[in-house]
């Protein structure tokens, strides 16, 4: 008889919605999820890139760790709705560029690769190319990158966020991030334009939050902003959205960005103290939340470890 998992902690949300945390390897809770009964899953596993975690070694083989995403994405595709969307981030480094490409490719066999958006981390801006009515009066660089010293290379300033569905024909809510219109003229051009706003497309800049001090306000060594998730939620459309999932909670940021929409939330994560940092994180975002008025998280007892933990989690 299956064992079935106990939640780690459970965070009480908006519209009774709640977001449920899971101290076990993610496979062992996609086996505890009946099919069809996750409508998004947004998330962004170990790169294998050798990042130094707290407790677990970022290096396998290629051909291990491609097994494995097989193995994860094989189990997402199951518990994935007809109409569901698996937003997944990955990226690279500039010594080993095939890594996003090849998890796509593994990802081919279970789902359909319906968009690719790109996450622009930092982009510089040429002042001519911005137009007069941008009004600007420099060349302007924003964002954040980590600065490569290479006559080979350049610096990364992007990750791709592969939009995957079960036959790629998954409606979007492609306005619920749309933008305005520079030109106004072109707004009785459009059929949908009354609304003065456009599909903001797939590129997606999306800087880091500047931090004081790394080790108390981003204790992860690989993060995402909460805003990548919350985006990836409204693209597919909130109100279709029964439950979403992220199967390396990492600090959070999905259930964050969930906790803040009114949304469902269960995800799982293999390290206490990311799990710990998650569950707080979340709790904030209810409070925060307009007309909040949840419980407090609840403790509960500690999942048990069901296999040893072969690959790191790269989380949020």
């Amino acid at each position: 008889m299956p064992v079935f998992l106990k939640p780690f902690a459970r965070v009480a949300g908006r519209s009774g919605s709640s977001s449920r945390f899971y101290l076990v390897d993610c496979l062992d809770l996609f086996r505890q999820l009946a099919p069809g009964s996750v409508d998004v899953i947004v998330t962004s596993p170990p790169y294998n890139l050798g990042v130094k975690y707290s407790r677990y070694a970022d290096n396998l083989s290629r051909p291990d760790y491609l097994a494995w995403t097989d193995a994860w994405v094989a189990a997402a595709s199951r518990v994935l709705s007809p109409d569901g969307s698996l937003f997944l981030n990955v990226g690279a480094k500039p010594s080993d560029p095939w890594t996003g490409l090849d998890v796509a490719q593994a990802a081919r066999s279970h789902l359909r690769l319906q968009n690719i958006i790109h996450w622009i981390k930092s982009i510089a801006i040429d002042r001519d190319a911005a137009g007069a009515a941008a009004e600007l009066t420099r060349d302007l660089a924003v964002g954040h990158y980590k600065p490569i010293n290479s006559d080979r290379f350049l610096n990364d300033c992007h990750e791709f966020v592969f939009h995957f569905t079960q036959r790629g024909t998954t409606h979007l809510d492609r306005l619920a991030l749309g933008v305005p219109y520079q030109d106004q003229s072109n707004i009785g051009r459009w059929q949908q334009g009354a609304g003065g706003v456009r599909c903001r497309g797939n590129t997606w800049f999306i800087p880091y939050e500047t931090i004081q001090q790394r080790d108390r306000d981003r204790p992860h060594p690989a993060t995402f902003p909460t805003r990548l998730p919350e985006q990836c939620l409204r693209l597919h459309g909130v109100s279709r959205i029964r439950l979403a999932m992220d199967p390396f909670v990492g600090l959070g940021s999905s259930a964050v960005a969930c906790a803040r929409l009114g949304i469902g939330f269960i995800g799982a994560d293999v390290d206490e103290a990311y799990l710990g940092e998650a569950t707080a994180r979340t709790r904030a975002a209810v409070l925060e939340a307009p007309g909040a008025s949840a419980r407090p998280a609840r403790a509960l007892p500690r999942a048990p470890a069901t296999r040893p933990i072969r690959v790191s989690v790269r989380g949020q």
